[in-house]
């Protein structure tokens, strides 16, 4: 397709840069950080703080702390709300809305100087995507929407939930030439009619030829809601109308493909992967988050679409950008923001030029949205260099869950789990700390998609005995402290576990298995309970 050729042509030369310098990393980064702060310097709570255009990296270091959120909230919401001084000399774009785990809306601010940073990233990943799967440009493309909780629509810009909208403007344009799902959709009612005109779309569209996701779960509710729809999917695409659905968007053509609606009517609606192969043969590539809690559910949406490549993300988050695939490797995007890592056992601080092969350390981000030293609370693992260039692993949360003094942590969790034998009839969804597990005392609930529940019990235990391998959740459990850990089975945990998460205020389409969480409040009306030593369902 001729906008393939266009977006190649357009992304060529960022993509040159990053190549060209990676034996430069001290130099590029001291450089980011120079022109970052003269951007910052200019804006009144800098001053406050200390900073100065001309600081050096050490001396930046000595003056700025590690942030968090809590840290900007005040000056961002006076920013967003009040239309008060931005955290930097740059046009603000919009707020992008996030969530954390157990955190409700944050709005990340994007700045002109911000989005630029993030076609840094984007302009070698895409180049490097063509180089490694050619088939790529032969048809078009579905880069996903994070869609946002119903009750913001109204509040928010259209273009806030359109991946494309990370491009320049020119790069946008093109890119939109080879997009397989139109950007108004973000316009509908609601995420439901979204999440339908999408898939209407893309049942239409047999040249599909890539299938950008961010979480995997996110993939299969996809295909999922493709196999509930099917009747009234076939009946749009059989006659061009929308029917009932997409009202107030009128302008929104509805796609047609007699073919494609044909399909879905002989579609038994099993999730089959040889039906996908006849609704999308020419899909090329899958992207999705493969790593740390990811993993498994990455493998069952390839397993449903096993004719195209998979490719895992780099990490990316709303605040900024970290790694991005590149040569078959998660490299750090050094082009992009400023970079520095901690450890989370001592504290310590590394520019990214002195971090060592095996390290675990926390991402530390300054960017042109104007956050400072901003901790990301994931855990990375240093794997190796790419041409001078860190490359790093994602290997899950780097929070601690602790009600009773247990420390907890997703490391520790997940290195348990690895110790005992999973039937291959269950899937672990996530551990859930909770402050009544079930029996009026806090402990540790481990949800798990599946089928059967006969081996929970003995699951339970085993991996209660493994984490009593770690010694304050053995001291907690001694002491009485912590419900013995529970497994809960059930057919349909993911999608009982999202709509927890959407619940406590987190974004479809960003939620991210995890390990571990807590969940603070109430015990989950849907969970079964424990009286007495027997589980009861309310």
């Amino acid at each position: 397709m001729f906008g393939h050729r266009l977006l190649k042509l357009a992304t060529r030369p960022g993509a040159s840069r990053f190549a060209a310098s990676r034996h430069a990393l001290e130099k590029v980064q001291r450089q980011k950080l120079a022109q970052l702060l003269k951007r910052v310097a200019r804006q009144p709570q800098a001053k406050a703080a200390g900073l100065e255009a001309g600081m050096s990296w050490e001396q930046y270091a000595a003056v700025q702390p590690v942030t968090d959120y809590d840290h900007w909230r005040d000056a961002i919401e006076n920013n967003r709300l009040h239309d008060k001084e931005s955290l930097i000399d740059s046009p603000m774009v919009r707020f992008q809305p996030t969530s954390g785990s157990t955190s409700a809306i944050k709005w990340v601010p994007y700045t002109r100087q911000f989005l630029g940073e993030l076609d840094n990233a984007i302009s070698p990943w895409v180049v490097d995507l063509y180089r490694q799967h050619p088939r790529l440009m032969r048809g078009r493309h579905y880069w996903s929407m994070s869609w946002v909780p119903t009750a913001l629509r109204d509040s928010m810009r259209e273009d806030i939930n359109d991946d494309l909208q990370l491009m320049s403007f020119g790069k946008r344009l093109v890119a939109g030439a080879t997009q397989a799902v139109p950007q108004e959709v973000s316009l509908a009612r609601s995420s439901d009619e979204s999440m339908f005109a999408t898939l209407a779309y893309l049942a239409a569209d047999p040249s599909l030829s890539m299938m950008s996701v961010w979480s995997p779960t996110f993939g299969l509710g996809m295909l999922k809601t493709l196999s509930q729809c099917r009747e009234e999917l076939a009946e749009v695409l059989e006659t061009g109308r929308w029917g009932g659905r997409m009202l107030g968007v009128e302008s929104l053509p509805c796609p047609v493909s007699r073919g494609s609606a044909q399909l879905l009517r002989e579609w038994n609606g099993t999730l089959d992967s040889e039906f996908f192969r006849a609704l999308w043969p020419s899909l090329a590539l899958v992207s999705a988050w493969d790593t740390a809690a990811s993993a498994p559910w990455a493998k069952q949406l390839h397993a449903l679409l096993p004719h195209a490549a998979f490719q895992g993300k780099g990490l990316w988050a709303t605040e900024g950008v970290v790694t991005i695939p590149y040569q078959g490797q998660h490299t750090l995007a050094y082009q992009s923001h400023v970079y520095e890592f901690q450890d989370p056992q001592d504290g310590c601080i590394y520019a990214p030029w002195e971090l060592e092969k095996g390290q675990v350390v926390m991402p530390l981000l300054s960017t042109g949205s104007g956050l400072l030293r901003y901790q990301l609370k994931d855990l990375v693992r240093v794997d190796g260099f790419n041409g001078g260039v860190p490359v790093l692993t994602f290997l899950g949360r780097a929070g601690t869950t602790d009600m009773v003094g247990e420390k907890m942590t997703a490391p520790v969790m997940e290195h348990a789990l690895s110790r005992v034998l999973l039937p291959e009839t269950l899937t672990p969804v996530c551990t859930v700390a909770m402050d009544d597990a079930g029996m009026g005392t806090p402990g540790y609930v481990l949800l798990l998609e599946g089928g059967s529940d006969e081996d929970a019990d003995t699951l339970a235990g085993q991996l209660d005995s493994c984490l009593q391998q770690h010694f304050h959740y053995q001291l907690a459990r001694n002491l009485g402290q912590l419900a013995p850990l529970r497994c809960v089975v059930h057919p349909a945990m993911r999608e009982r576990y999202l709509h927890q998460c959407q619940q406590r205020g987190m974004i479809e389409g960003n939620i991210k298995i995890e390990s571990l969480q807590y969940w603070p409040g109430d015990f989950p009306s849907w969970l079964p309970r424990v009286a007495g030593g027997q589980e009861t369902v309310p």
